[in-house]
């Protein structure tokens, strides 16, 4: 249920963020190409209107042009007097590659410098060209029109608005990733609860199913002990069934306390290094017994925010696990080392390997890959499902994998 609530949660502050991220995206893209139509608009308007003329000779010599030579644009209005009001624009006069006049086209209280903005561009082009550049770092865009005219425009005030944007657009991201987030958390109870109800139920049925059965079970048990000197094959069979059926239902309960999730209040910082050892040399008799032999890599002094009880039950349903599915005269391998931020327990064994495409179904409940087996030595699937249960609530997982005639379950905390 938990993975249920997590996967819903990311899935819709996912959707949420991601059209939120491309709204803002999109709104800046646009003023960019905005500001940036309109500088380029403003430097054509400097260029057209000056034409061909760029700066005449006539007039460096103090000539004045015949009215036949009057060029025809000279009616509209000069561009001397020209100004353009959205955008701090320059037009650059040249003879012979020498400035000789800069013309400012509007009111602008600035400290730019057009005339060394000028002398750069100069240096750096020796052919027309025009360049807009990046407006979030770029001083001044141009247009240069060889041994003619420049015309320049100040990109300052295009670089602090397209800047207080951008701020403002993460301002609102941030403050809208936290409503999201909020409205995240609302819709996902709203969309899990009619599951979370439903399992809920399932668990509460589990539980008061197994309760109900533990007395008469008892009864059955205490009444096959009385019975149990006539040596009857009847009893033996009900003593038997009887302790099955109680390992079941201690199973199932174990099961249902784990996945309902325990306050991790409870948790308390513990030597796994130690729990890890000692839960392996718990099984070295058993081991003795199979012939198999149990080898330990266990690094020192690794410790853990853990419940000491359920780290025991999920490593010991392991390697028990190992120990039963190895080979005679192989030897079951428990390695634990602290990688980073993780811890990893890999327990390896040599032994018929897990079915192909089973790796994941061996941790569900009442799983069984070889029934006949297991019912005979009264498993019923319990034992990885709650091993599985334990490692995610504290933090971590279980995989397990076949390799090269070897089996390795490895665990992840942290």
């Amino acid at each position: 249920m938990k993975e249920l609530r997590r996967k819903t949660f990311l899935t819709i502050f996912f959707i949420l963020s991601s059209i939120l991220i491309v709204a803002l995206v999109f709104l800046n893209i646009q003023n960019y190409n905005s500001r940036k139509e309109s500088i380029e608009r403003s430097l054509n308007i400097i260029d057209d209107r000056r034409g061909e003329r760029g700066f005449r000779n006539d007039q460096m010599q103090g000539q004045m042009p015949g009215p036949e030579e009057q060029p025809q644009d000279q009616k509209n209005q000069d561009i001397d007097k020209m100004m353009i009001m959205d955008q701090e624009v320059y037009s650059v006069e040249l003879l012979d590659g020498q400035i000789v006049r800069i013309i400012e086209h509007g009111d602008f209280d600035s400290d730019f410098d057009a005339e060394s903005a000028a002398k750069q561009i100069l240096e750096s082009n020796n052919e027309s060209i025009e360049k807009i550049g990046n407006l979030y770092t770029a001083d001044y865009s141009y247009k240069y029109k060889e041994g003619t005219s420049i015309a320049i425009s100040n990109n300052e005030s295009v670089r602090k608005d397209l800047f207080k944007l951008l701020v403002r657009s993460l301002i609102i991201l941030i403050v809208m990733e936290v409503i999201i987030y909020l409205l995240s958390t609302v819709v996902t109870r709203w969309i899990t609860k009619p599951a979370e109800d439903a399992f809920q139920k399932q668990k509460e049925f589990i539980a008061d199913a197994s309760h109900e059965l533990k007395t008469p079970l008892a009864v059955i048990m205490a009444s096959a002990d009385e019975l149990s000197d006539k040596s009857d094959k009847y009893v033996e069979n009900i003593r038997y069934e009887s302790d099955r059926m109680n390992k079941l239902i201690q199973g199932m309960l174990n099961l249902s306390k784990l996945e309902e999730g325990l306050s991790k209040d409870t948790y308390k910082e513990e030597n796994l290094s130690k729990i890890v050892e000692k839960t392996a040399l718990v099984f070295e008799g058993i081991a003795y017994e199979n012939q198999i032999t149990i080898d330990t890599d266990i690094e020192e002094g690794i410790k853990y925010k853990c419940s000491k009880e359920d780290i025991e039950k999920m490593v010991s349903t392991i390697i028990d696990n190992a120990i039963k599915h190895s080979y005679k005269d192989s030897t079951v391998k428990v390695v634990m080392k602290k990688e980073k931020s993780s811890i990893e327990i890999e327990i390896t064994n040599s032994g018929d390997p897990i079915p192909e495409g089973d790796e994941e179904r061996i941790f569900e409940r009442f799983y069984r890959a070889d029934k006949s087996r297991s019912r005979s030595e009264n498993r019923y699937g319990l034992g990885l499902a709650i091993a599985k249960s334990i490692a995610v609530n504290h933090d971590g997982d279980i995989a397990a994998y076949s390799s090269d005639g070897k089996t390795t379950f490895k665990i992840r905390l942290g």
